[in-house]
């Protein structure tokens, strides 16, 4: 009898997966076409009624539903909650797989998406009505209520796109509250390209756990202020990866707080002082001002136990002299010429053809690598590679 369940059981998956890969929005129950969509931030509940859910699958027992539905992608997930109160409350209720990875939610392209050490999946876009969209698109166009408001919703590109009657910042966080409702997570990473103040405080505002990570995307000058308050004030963020330019005369005069993993981009304004007084796991500056006076005085530094959490650094600077690096240190230095492979805990990897071994009195080994023509790299072993979720 087991056994035949679970047949069954693997037949129902199949056939469902099967239709769920062409399962697109046009085939959505939606409310009647006639309708015109409400305003976008009406609070009333239109006097709509409602489709029943017309799928079979609802009546399937508990126990092989929940299953089906935790083997489901995300984004067939958020379609199929469109359809009725009834999905949506049994996809709420049934899902209980944990996600591989961390919902962002990125201001700078206005969508919501899964992201891991591998890829990004994208789940949702947000688009104004103002945004370019093609005649088939507006024709396959329906509409779909989303916490008691209407919204345009289509594919392009084979993502699904939500359309906002209105700011695509404020159809943005409605969108955030129904994935992170309907799937009872929290955020973990914004992506942002001006204002990261407001959408980090946002954020942490909206939810009990923490934000992680901040990308900040503007490929123009980020404010001495939004860099002071990312670096210094805002406690939360274990991940910051700046890939704006800083304003001309910055400086960071004090101490660096505790930040897991910190890249930078644009790296000229960070001095030999800045990096004594931080205490990260991984370090990585790209159009580095630092001399090889400068890294190797950040090298006795951890020798002699300074930045202890230290696992990965990289800079990339102008010009580089490996000697010079290792001035007085030679003699504890072996030359490695073996490949190795590493990886480090927020995902960064390396192919280190050669470097220098050289320990810490504490035992922990790092290999100095020189990636030609202007980088440095400080592999600390073992490494780990568990701490990005």
């Amino acid at each position: 009898m087991t056994f035949l369940f679970s047949l069954l059981l693997c037949w129902i998956i199949s056939v469902f997966f099967q239709t769920i890969k062409s399962f697109l929005i046009p085939n959505i129950p939606l409310p009647s076409p006639h309708l015109p969509p409400p305003q976008l931030f009406s609070t009333r509940q239109p006097d709509v009624p409602v489709p029943s859910s017309p799928f079979r699958l609802f009546r399937i027992p508990y126990l092989p539903l929940g299953r089906i539905i935790d083997f489901m992608d995300p984004d067939a997930l958020i379609s199929l909650s469109f359809c009725s109160r009834k999905s949506h409350s049994v996809i709420k209720t049934h899902r209980k797989a944990p996600f591989n990875g961390r919902l962002c939610v990125s201001g700078y392209d206005n969508n919501l998406s899964f992201r891991t050490f591998q890829n990004r999946n994208c789940l949702l876009s947000v688009s104004s009505s103002y945004a370019y969209i093609t005649s088939k698109e507006r024709k396959e166009m329906e509409h779909v209520r989303m916490n008691w408001m209407y919204v345009g919703v289509y594919r392009s590109n084979g993502n699904l796109v939500l359309r906002w009657y209105g700011s695509t910042t404020g159809g943005l966080k409605e969108t955030t509250h129904y994935v992170t409702g309907l799937f009872n997570i929290d955020v973990s990473e914004v992506c942002v390209f001006k204002d990261a103040i407001k959408m980090i405080k946002w954020v942490n505002s909206s939810q009990k756990t923490p934000l992680k990570k901040m990308v900040y995307m503007d490929w123009g000058v980020i404010s001495s202020e939004e860099m002071i308050y990312i670096l210094r004030n805002c406690t939360t963020l274990s991940e910051i990866c700046i890939l704006s330019k800083s304003p001309p005369n910055f400086r960071f005069s004090k101490k660096f707080r505790n930040i897991d993993c910190l890249d930078i981009c644009y790296g000229q304004w960070v001095t030999i002082k800045n990096l004594l007084t931080m205490d990260g796991i991984v370090i990585n500056l790209k159009r580095s001002t630092l001399t090889n006076n400068d890294l190797n005085v950040f090298l006795k530094h951890w020798l002699s136990g300074g930045c202890p959490r230290l696992k990965l650094f990289r800079a990339r600077t102008g010009s580089v002299d490996i000697f010079r690096v290792l001035a007085g240190l030679l003699h504890k230095a072996v030359f490695v010429e073996d490949r190795r492979d590493y990886t480090s805990p927020f995902g960064h990897k390396w192919l280190l053809w050669d470097g220098y071994d050289i320990r810490r009195a504490d035992g922990v080994t790092a290999t100095v690598h020189h990636h030609p023509p202007d980088t440095v790299v400080i592999a600390v072993w073992p490494e780990t590679t568990d701490n990005y979720n």
